[in-house]
């Protein structure tokens, strides 16, 4: 097993890490944190094979990381700033992944980290997505937080409040009765922390409530007086649901 800590410091981002670390079974989630110092004092008593850190952080880069964990552990840098890879191969990173990251790719960065971390005697066993996903988590629990316009700031969010979600690129807008909240993320990364139900993906710009429609006509459905498209990649389950087939 490859004991792995996972940094960032955005909660959801965390959130994300060590919920692909958890489907793997070659990869052992020893913890996170959003702090770079606390997790260099994790690394630095031992125990730490695999970081997977991002880069730009207070108090302490990821790259100022790097040169103090020295060999202690072995690293693979989560960020969404491109022109950092040569200089964090540079330290020999294992790999550089870009946010948002889709899970296959992470799988490919833990294979090379099994690759060289593990004996090659040892074969690497077959991915199983047996451990909870953050979805099913977020079925126990009855709000998020989600990022705010500041770095530091997270907005709770009841999720009985949320009408409909919209994204854009690498932004969405969450809107409820009472305001629309933009945050920084993807809307499959949301999508990844909503429990289903009661939210349902009707197309690859909006997630909706499925308690808050209030009619489904054609390729449309509402809620209050917003119409929200229906997308032909999603029509057929989307339909099967509300039919209970």
């Amino acid at each position: 097993m490859i004991r792995c800590l996972a940094v960032d410091d955005e909660a959801y981002a965390v959130k994300i890490i060590a919920d692909y670390i958890q489907k793997i079974p070659f990869l052992e989630l020893v913890g996170t944190t959003t702090s770079a110092i606390e997790a260099l004092t994790c690394v630095q008593q031992g125990g730490i094979d695999l970081v997977f850190l991002d880069i730009q952080m207070p108090d302490l880069t990821g790259i100022q990381f790097l040169k103090l964990c020295g060999s202690k552990c072995k690293v693979i840098l989560t960020t969404a700033y491109p022109e950092y890879a040569l200089e964090g191969y540079e330290h020999d990173v294992i790999d550089y992944l870009l946010k948002p990251i889709a899970f296959d790719r992470f799988l490919k960065a833990a294979q090379k980290a099994f690759n060289i971390l593990q004996p090659a005697s040892i074969p690497m066993p077959p991915v199983l997505n047996t451990a909870p996903t953050v979805t099913e988590q977020a079925a126990t629990a009855e709000y998020m937080f989600i990022k705010g316009e500041s770095k530091n700031k997270f907005l709770r969010v009841e999720y009985d409040d949320i009408l409909y979600i919209e994204g854009l690129k690498n932004y969405v807008s969450v809107f409820t009765p009472q305001q629309r909240l933009v945050t920084y993320q993807t809307l499959r990364d949301l999508e990844l922390q909503l429990p289903q139900p009661p939210f349902y993906r009707v197309h690859k710009s909006y997630i909706i409530s499925v308690d808050k429609i209030r009619m489904v006509d054609g390729n449309t459905v509402y809620i209050q007086d917003i119409a929200i498209p229906i997308g032909e990649t999603y029509r057929d389950g989307f339909l099967r649901m509300i039919r209970n087939e």
